[in-house]
This record gives C-alpha cells, sequence and structure tokens, in this order.
C-alpha cells in the first residue's frame, strides 16, 4: 500500500473516498462545516436537523457521488468533541473508517486533516490506524475472506507543514503498526502451527530481516544453564522448549546497560494437569501474546534504528497433560536456586518468566520489563479495556505510562505491598506458584518479584486485553503492548 502526504484543499482531492472528521460540538453554520454544506446544498444541515447526523465519535456516514466535489465518496466521520480528539483517538477513528470502506472496490482514499493536534502526532496516529484496519486474521479460509482493495492512502492538508516531519512521522507510524500487525498475526496462529520451535523459527526470520542478533537454547543448553522452571513445563508436551534471545545492539556507548523486554511464551495452554474448562480453551493459542509483543517490538526498535542496547528473551513452552508433565505438589528448582512448590500447573507462566527474569537480570540490565497473560484475576480487576502495571521504581514505572499514552494502549496501577508476600509462602519450598483465590493478579506478581532482586522493573499482565472482546467490529487478536515497549525503549 502507498501512503503518501499531499498538499489539497478538501474540494479539489481526487479520490475514491474523501474521510472527513466532523465535530460534535462544532457551529454547523461557521468555518469548515458551513462550507461543506454549502458545496452539499444543505445536506449536511438537513442532516443534522433530522439528527440522522450527530457527529458522535465513530458515528459514519457516507455520502455519494457529492456533485462540487472531486471525491466519488464522502465519508463523514464523527470525531465527538473537540477536546476529546487526540492521536489515540485519531486512530481507533480512522481505523473505524478504512474498515468500513476497504472492501468497496475502492482504490484511493484519502484522509483529510482538521483538527489542532500536532501535525506529526496526528499524522503517524492516523497511519497506524490505516495499517491496524487492513490486517486481517482470516488466512486459514478458503471462502469469504476478507478483502482489502485499497491501494493508496492519502493524508490530505492545505495547511502549510513541516513536511519532512510529518512524512518522518508517518514512517514511524507504519514501523509501529507493521510490528503491531506481526504480533496479530502471530498471536492469532493455532497451536498446530506455531509450537515452540516454529516461534523460534520465525524469530530468526524476523531477525535476519532486520538486523538482529539471535540465539536459541534448546533443551540441552537450558540444562547447562539449570534453567530447571523452563524445562518442567515444557516436560508435558512432546514438542520441546525453547529460549529465544534476541539482541539490539545500537548504543553509542558500546558498554552501555541493555534494556531487557522479556515475553511469555506459552504457544499453547491446556493448563496441564490442572486441566482448564473446555469452554474458550481454544483461544489458549492467545497465551503466547506476551512473546509476540516482545518479538515484535524488537522488530520495531530495529528498524527505527533506536540508538539503545535492547534485549528480547522469550521462553517458549507449550502446557500440556502427559505422563511426563508436572503434577500438583512437585517441587522444582528454578534457575536462580529458589525452589517452588507447584499447587497449580495452570500457573505456568511465572514458572517461565521466573528463568527468564533471572537470566535478565544477569545482564546488569537498565531496567526489565515483562509482558504476559499472566492470570484470570486481572480480567475480573480491570475487564478488557486496561492491563495491569507492577512496578518496584517509580521512576520507570511512570515512564512506561508516559509512553502508553503515545501509544493509546490503557494501564492500570496495582499495588506490590510487601503484605501480599504471605500469599505465596510455601510450608515445604522457598516459594509456592500461586496464592489464595482473591488478589490473584498481585500474588502472581509477588512472585515474580522473587526473581528480580533490586533491578528497576514492570511487570505488565494484558490477560484480558489481548483479544478483542464484545462487539467490536475487528476481530481476534489486538497487538498490545507492542507500540507501548517500542516508546517506552525510545524515551
Amino acid at each position: 500500500m502507498n501512503i503518501r502526504l499531499i498538499k489539497s484543499n478538501w474540494q479539489s482531492i481526487e479520490c475514491d473516498a474523501l474521510i472527513v472528521p466532523m465535530f460534535e460540538d462544532e457551529d454547523i453554520g461557521k468555518d469548515f462545516p458551513a462550507a461543506l454544506d454549502e458545496k452539499l446544498n444543505g445536506l449536511l444541515s438537513e442532516l443534522k436537523s433530522t439528527e440522522e447526523w450527530k457527529s458522535k465519535a465513530g458515528q459514519i456516514t457516507v455520502l455519494y457521488r457529492p456533485n462540487q466535489l472531486k471525491t466519488a465518496r464522502l465519508i463523514l466521520l464523527g470525531a465527538g468533541k473537540r477536546e476529546s480528539y487526540d492521536p489515540p483517538s485519531i486512530r481507533n477513528l480512522i481505523m473505524q473508517a478504512v474498515r468500513k470502506v476497504k472492501s468497496y472496490h475502492l482504490r484511493r482514499v484519502s484522509v483529510y486533516r482538521r483538527s489542532q493536534v500536532e501535525p506529526s502526532l496526528a499524522a503517524q496516529a492516523a497511519v497506524e490506524g490505516v495499517l491496524l484496519a487492513t490486517c486481517d486474521t482470516d488466512d486459514y479460509k478458503t471462502q469469504d475472506k476478507s478483502k482489502n482493495f485499497i491501494e493508496e492512502i492519502l493524508f490530505a492538508t492545505d495547511q502549510d507543514l513541516d513536511t519532512s516531519k510529518v512524512e518522518k512521522a508517518m514512517k514511524r507510524g507504519e514501523i509501529l503498526a507493521q510490528a503491531t500487525n506481526l504480533a496479530r498475526r502471530l498471536v492469532n496462529e493455532p497451536g498446530n502451527r506455531v509450537n515452540p520451535s516454529r516461534l523460534a523459527e520465525t524469530a530468526k526470520e524476523v531477525a535476519e530481516k532486520c538486523g538482529l542478533e539471535i540465539e536459541v537454547l534448546g533443551e540441552p543448553e537450558m540444562e547447562e544453564k539449570k534453567m530447571g522452571a523452563i524445562l518442567t513445563v515444557a516436560r508435558g508436551s512432546d514438542e520441546p522448549g525453547r529460549f529465544i534471545i534476541l539482541r539490539h545492539l545500537a548504543s553509542p556507548a558500546s558498554k552501555a546497560q541493555p534494556i531487557v523486554l522479556v515475553g511469555k511464551g506459552v504457544t499453547f495452554d491446556s493448563g496441564g494437569l490442572s486441566l482448564k474448562p473446555a469452554h474458550q480453551m481454544e483461544e489458549m493459542k492467545s497465551d503466547k501474546a506476551g512473546a509476540c509483543a516482545v518479538l515484535a517490538a524488537m522488530q520495531a526498535i530495529a528498524h527505527l534504528q533506536i540508538k539503545k542496547n535492547v534485549v528480547g528473551l522469550i521462553p517458549a513452552v507449550e502446557n500440556l497433560p502427559s505422563g511426563r508433565a508436572q503434577r500438583p505438589g512437585d517441587v522444582i528448582r528454578s534457575m536462580s536456586g529458589k525452589t517452588i512448590e507447584v499447587v497449580n500447573t495452570d500457573a505456568e507462566g511465572r514458572l517461565i518468566l521466573a528463568d527468564a527474569l533471572h537470566y535478565g537480570r544477569q545482564l546488569q540490565p537498565q531496567y526489565m520489563i515483562d509482558i504476559a497473560t499472566l492470570t484470570g484475576a486481572c480480567v475480573v480487576a480491570l475487564g478488557h479495556l486496561r492491563a495491569g502495571l507492577f512496578s518496584n521504581n517509580e521512576e520507570i514505572c511512570q515512564k512506561l505510562l508516559r509512553a502508553s499514552e503515545l501509544s493509546g494502549e490503557k494501564f492500570w496501577r496495582l499495588p506490590l505491598d510487601d503484605e501480599y508476600r504471605k500469599e505465596i509462602e510455601s510450608q515445604i519450598a522457598d516459594i509456592k506458584n500461586t496464592g489464595a483465590r482473591w488478589g490473584g493478579a498481585i500474588s502472581a506478581a509477588k512472585f515474580l518479584q522473587e526473581f528480580v532482586g533490586d533491578v528497576p522493573w514492570c511487570h505488565i499482565d494484558m490477560a484480558g486485553v489481548d483479544l478483542f472482546k464484545g462487539n467490536q467490529e475487528s476481530k481476534g487478536p489486538t497487538g498490545f503492548g507492542v507500540r507501548t515497549l517500542v516508546e517506552m525503549v525510545a524515551q
């Protein structure tokens, strides 16, 4: 798809569809709305008077063959109130508009800029919205596949802008959206298509294309490093576990401490011997969403040529029941030397992250961030709108929250009080892998904290936001976390 910036008056843009944002709190009789209404021979006023058109956020109306315009279709995009129109809302609204027209056999679509949002931020968000809207997750269909006919997207303005700055922002938006879509496609891959070995092969392909260093540890190498927690989870499956290490070493100071990103890579999670209910177990192919977010973020970091040293760590396993699988009540020894009583084999994500975090800690990083579809308890607490955020460092936590404002991905910070530590105390081992039912997301975070030491650290529990829920137009994986991780590293 060709994406470019053009300087043009809205009346003279030649395209198949022109998307024009309209605000709920603007006077139809003044300025741009008045000029547009005149060109439409009063149709805009008529739609307003009958309340067919209210400019509510996300409301979309298509007008065909507007006589005095060069476009074949005028798409009125409700943008809500001006004060709420910011980069995240631009991204989401453009996504909705493009989804509506992408299957209409339209080749050239134009988006007209009319807001006070800083031009480069608006342009980046708009590009992201376009590309996120054109990603489909029906690769395995042989009939009724989604179609995307759009060949060219024009971002049009009649204002004087710093063209080079805006075009650079558009390229950045393209890189971030492509990375997010990579994560979405990978998360959507079923367990029989992407297992730990195939995930490692995909990581190698990504690394080769964008210039990342990569190392993949098999089970013999993990045995040598005493990664007992990862190996114990992997033992339940015939598919061997993998530990994927991606390196982006671009800091001008060669010995600069790295930033470490860790993603949970359970390519399918049956729960092990603590078997999950059958209802919606097919969604457990998405238990690798944290790993996919880290892999995609590393791709974007490399393409953006961010001058930092960044290491991505992905422990990859399948969690299945078998004669070799771990049992509730087993005691295992992690890479750190800590012993863990396995109370519930469905709390496997924190086990593989324990070894990965300890490995990352040995790299003496500036800070570490792990991201995982970790607990159903986080969904109970926050629903499907926000991810849970935990941190042992105020500065790093605030930095991540600032990054989330740019990415448009929502978080809510949850506590890590020392009193919660008692939930994971074990009578026969150093700790156990689950606590009581209440506050389960917090006790899981306290478990991970045991393997972080004094390294500044954030834990993102993305359970609940890894998939679109409800009546969303876009079904399937969200790619949550990719843009926030990149924005965090880039700050």
